[in-house]
């Protein structure tokens, strides 16, 4: 019995080892949305909102680095020069009739003023790529020397746009370009917002509303759109690298063409889908605003919403105190004004950046006046300013 006995009591005191071994290794972080708190350190959201002050994190739609706006200039002679071509210019939009886009024309219209030229078309494709194709033809039907345009699709409308640039038309962009154009020769440059960077300072200001923990959902823009693209990016690889107490549970896509509808039906999915989700980032203002209005149906009046683009029901909301805590504001009259100057370039022949982007500009109820002024310039709307009573 006594070896028997020893054998035992070897196997027990392995046994005992191979636990001992096994008690120290590592253990994973929870990775759940409700395992508890994660071992990686949480960055300061008025840190991350601080490094954005001033820098452009974007890059242009083919990569490259971003000019300031402010290199952007023409002299008093240039501008006397391009004054005596008589110039013309149209305006392409991929849809009209919201804050951005009307601050867009209005940048671009006063400046062109400033230059002599006229401005002899404003259009609005409903974001529909056949529909600004056909806008693009007609457009070129009244010889244009200019058109300032935002690609609703890159593929389907390079073959009109690219039709433009070999008759001659100078060819300025808002954000994106047509596959296949290149800079310098079928167009003069691209202007855009530091998209990106507008995406990471929503994703700061979502978690400094929840004080870095909490449940989120992400509904943004299903097309192939640079734009959009960028700002998701940017959102979710600000909250991945720096809070990741903030747990992602829900991603829902939406196309259009009712926005604001379609923000409502996402948003209505989720919260029924998650009842722990404590905020939702929203791709942009409009669709924001059908997310204002599920929450309010659903009786959700702590959930913190985040977006991008500082539009007036957006403001307003926020302005009340409501469910919009913050947002990253492009500069969209800034954009519209540097556009101009750079179409300049071209009926000049001066060599231009390729890509010029203007920083991102984070906007809550503290500073939302001020930065009304700086999206717009001009006074916020009697119904922002008396919402902050």
């Amino acid at each position: 019995m006594k070896p028997i006995l020893s054998q035992i009591r070897v196997g027990l005191v392995l046994l005992s080892l191979i636990l001992s071994g096994c008690s120290k290794q590592p253990q994973p972080a929870p990775t759940g949305p409700d395992q508890g708190p994660t071992t990686k350190a949480q960055a300061d959201p008025q840190t991350v909102l601080a490094q954005l002050e001033g820098k452009v994190l974007s890059t242009g739609p083919n990569g490259e680095a971003a000019e300031p706006a402010s290199a952007v200039s023409l002299t008093e002679s240039e501008l006397d020069k391009i004054k005596s071509t008589h110039a013309t210019a149209a305006i392409v939009l991929h849809y009209s009739g919201n804050d951005w886009s009307n601050a867009q024309v209005n940048g671009l219209k006063t400046q062109f003023a400033a230059m002599g030229i006229d401005v002899i078309a404003v259009t609005d494709a409903g974001f529909k790529p056949e529909r600004q194709v056909s806008d693009i033809e007609t457009v070129l039907a009244k010889k244009p020397s200019i058109i300032v345009s935002i690609p609703t699709d890159p593929v389907a409308t390079a073959g009109a746009y690219k039709e433009a640039a070999d008759r001659g038309v100078k060819l300025v962009f808002m954000d994106n370009v047509p596959k296949g154009l290149i800079a310098g020769k079928d167009y003069v440059s691209v202007v855009s917002a530091d998209n990106y960077g507008n995406g990471a300072a929503a994703a700061a200001l979502m978690a400094k509303a929840l004080a870095g923990h909490g449940n989120i959902g992400i509904i943004y823009y299903s097309a192939d759109f640079f734009v959009t693209r960028e700002r998701y990016d940017g959102f979710k690889k600000t909250v991945t690298d720096n809070f990741p107490n903030l747990k992602i549970i829900a991603e829902q896509g939406i196309g259009g063409p009712d926005f604001s509808g379609d923000g409502e039906k996402a948003a209505s999915a989720m919260i029924t889908s998650h009842r722990n989700l404590d905020g939702i980032w929203v791709v942009w203002d409009v669709p924001a605003e059908g997310v204002i209005a599920a929450a309010r149906t659903a009786g959700r009046s702590k959930l913190v919403i985040t977006t991008c683009d500082l539009g007036e029901n957006v403001a307003i909301d926020m302005a009340r105190g409501g469910f919009v805590k913050g947002l990253g504001a492009q500069r969209p009259f800034d954009q519209g004004v540097t556009e101009a100057l750079l179409a300049g370039y071209g009926l000049l022949g001066k060599k231009a950046p390729a890509y010029v982007a203007l920083p991102s500009l984070p906007a809550t109820k503290d500073n939302l006046l001020e930065s009304w002024r700086a999206v717009y310039h001009q006074d916020p709307p009697a119904d922002v300013k008396s919402s902050m009573k």
